[in-house]
C-alpha cells in the first residue's frame, strides 16, 4: 500500500479554510488529521461489485481519506440502503436498468441522476466534502453533485468508458445528432472536472485532445486486480461438471461484449470435442438473449450462466478454469479500451483466447492467443485444450505479467497523486476567497 501522505491544506494556500479543516477533521480518539473527505458516485454497477471503484475506495481509505460512496443496489440482491464496509460508507439507491435502446438508457440515467442528486444534497448538508469523484457512464454524473461543488469540493472525473465510441458501437444506426450530443456531454464532464483519471494512455489522449484538459490534471489509473486479495485458490473440480476441462468468461454481458461470439466459438468447438464445460459469470442486458442463443446452438449442458459471483466463488472459478475467454469483438469502443477481465484472468495465471485488439494485446501479450472471428476463437480454444504444456507456459507468463505490470498496487500511486492534485486545485480556488475575506 502506498505511503503517500496528504496535507490537509492540499499544496498550500487556503488560509482559514485549511485551519478550519485541520481543527474539524480528526479521527475519533486518535487525534490524527484526515487526508480529506471524498464522495464517490457511480451508476453503472453496484459497489463493491464494481472492482475498480471498490479498489479506489479502499486505497483512499487506507491513505487516510473518509470515503463515502453513492451506488446503485444490485438488481435482484438484498442489500442494505446504507452500510459501512472496510471503513467505507456506502449509500445505495434502487435502479431499474435499461433493457436496451437509446430511450431505455435515457430513462435509466435520468432516474439515476435524480436519485443520486437527492442523496448527495442530503450528505452535503451533513458534512463538507473535499472531493467529489464521479465514474462514468453516464458522463454527466458530476451534475448531480453541484451542491457539494458550491460548498468547495473539487471534482474528479473517473473516465471508465469512451461514451461516444460506446454509443457508435451499440447504436450504429442511432444518427449523427445523438453522437454529437454524446460528444457534448463528454466535453461537459471534462470542463467540470478539476482532475481526470484515465484508464489507459488512449483515454489520456482523449482527455487532452477532445477534453482540452491540461496534462498535469490527467492521471492514468489502470484497471487491475488487487493482487494482495485477488489470488489463486484451490481448484474446485466439481465446476467441470464431470468433464475434463473448464472454460470461463467473467464480466458484463452487454451488446458490445461479444458473448454471442463466444457462444458461436463454443458451438464450433463442440463439433470437434465434447470434453469441456463453460461457465459464464456475470450479467447484463443481453443475458436472456444469450441463454436463448446457447439453446439454439445446442449448447445446453455444456454452457452455464452463473450470474454475478462473490469474490471467493469467482476466484475458485478462475483457479479451476483451463482457459479464459475474452470475446470482445473489434469496435470503435473495444479497440481502445482496457478490459479488466483480462487482468483478472492473468492474475489467476490463466491463458486467454480473444480478438486481436490493440489494448488487449498490450495487456496480455503472449499470454493470449488471438483470432479474427468466432471460428478462430474456437480453433484457439481447441489448440490450448489439446496442449497442456502450452497452457502451463502461457499461464505462467500471464501471472508474471500481472505481478509486474497489472496489479492494482501499480495504479495506487497514480490515484493518490491525482488526489494530491485535486486538493491543490481546490486550495487554489479557495485562496482568492480567503484573501478577500
Amino acid at each position: 500500500m502506498s505511503t503517500s501522505t496528504h496535507a490537509p491544506s492540499g499544496s498550500g494556500g487556503g488560509g482559514d479554510r485549511a485551519t478550519e479543516r485541520a481543527g474539524r477533521d480528526r479521527r475519533a480518539g486518535g487525534g490524527e488529521a484526515l487526508a480529506g473527505r471524498v464522495l464517490m458516485i457511480t451508476e453503472n454497477k453496484s459497489v463493491p461489485a464494481d472492482r475498480r471503484v471498490w479498489n479506489e475506495a479502499r486505497t483512499l481509505a487506507a491513505a487516510g481519506w473518509e470515503v463515502t460512496i453513492v451506488s446503485p443496489a444490485e438488481p435482484g440482491l438484498e442489500q442494505p440502503g446504507r452500510e459501512v464496509r472496510e471503513g467505507v460508507e456506502i449509500h445505495r439507491f434502487q435502479l431499474h436498468p435499461s433493457a436496451g435502446g437509446v430511450a431505455g438508457y435515457l430513462r435509466e440515467y435520468s432516474q439515476a441522476v435524480w436519485r443520486i442528486r437527492g442523496i448527495v444534497r442530503r450528505l452535503a448538508e451533513e458534512r463538507r466534502f473535499d472531493v467529489v469523484h464521479a465514474s462514468n457512464p453516464p458522463d454527466f454524473l458530476l451534475l448531480a453533485a453541484r451542491s457539494a461543488r458550491r460548498r468547495g469540493a473539487s471534482f474528479v472525473f473517473d473516465h471508465h468508458d469512451l461514451g461516444p465510441e460506446l454509443y457508435r458501437t451499440r447504436f450504429a444506426d442511432g444518427g449523427r445528432a445523438l453522437e454529437l450530443a454524446m460528444l457534448a456531454v463528454e466535453r461537459l464532464a471534462f470542463r467540470m472536472a478539476d482532475v481526470t483519471l484515465a484508464s489507459n494512455e488512449t483515454y489520456r489522449e482523449v482527455a487532452l485532445r477532445r477534453g482540452r484538459m491540461r496534462p498535469e490534471n490527467v492521471f492514468v489509473v489502470r484497471n487491475g486486480p488487487d493482487l494482495r486479495r485477488f489470488r489463486p485458490t484451490d481448484p474446485d473440480p466439481a465446476l467441470r461438471r464431470g468433464r475434463g476441462h473448464l472454460l470461463a468468461y467473467v464480466g458484463v454481458m452487454g451488446p458490445q461484449d461479444g458473448i454471442d461470439h463466444a457462444l458461436r466459438a463454443l458451438a464450433w468447438l463442440r463439433g470437434r470435442r465434447t470434453d469441456w464445460h463453460a461457465i459464464f459469470a456475470g450479467a447484463g442486458e443481453v443475458m436472456g438473449q444469450m441463454r436463448a442463443l446457447a439453446s439454439e446452438l445446442a449448447l445446453d449442458g455444456h454452457v452455464e450462466f452463473a450470474g454475478w459471483l462473490g469474490d471467493r466463488e469467482l476466484r475458485s472459478l478462475l483457479s479451476t478454469a483451463d482457459v479464459c475467454i475474452a470475446p470482445d469483438p473489434p469496435s470503435p469502443f473495444n479497440d481502445v479500451s482496457t478490459m479488466i477481465k483480462l487482468s483478472e484472468y492473468m492474475a489467476m495465471g490463466r491463458p486467454v483466447v480473444g480478438y486481436d485488439l490493440a489494448e488487449s494485446r498490450a495487456t496480455a501479450g503472449d499470454a493470449a492467443l488471438y483470432a479474427d472471428d468466432p471460428e478462430g476463437l474456437g480453433r484457439c480454444l481447441e489448440r490450448l485444450l489439446s496442449d497442456p504444456a502450452r497452457r502451463e507456459r502461457m499461464g505462467a507468463l500471464a501471472a508474471e505479467r500481472a505481478a509486474s505490470d497489472l496489479g492494482w498496487e501499480h495504479a495506487e500511486r497514480s490515484l493518490l497523486a491525482a488526489y494530491d492534485r485535486a486538493l491543490a486545485r481546490s486550495a487554489l480556488r479557495a485562496a482568492p476567497a480567503a484573501t478577500t475575506a
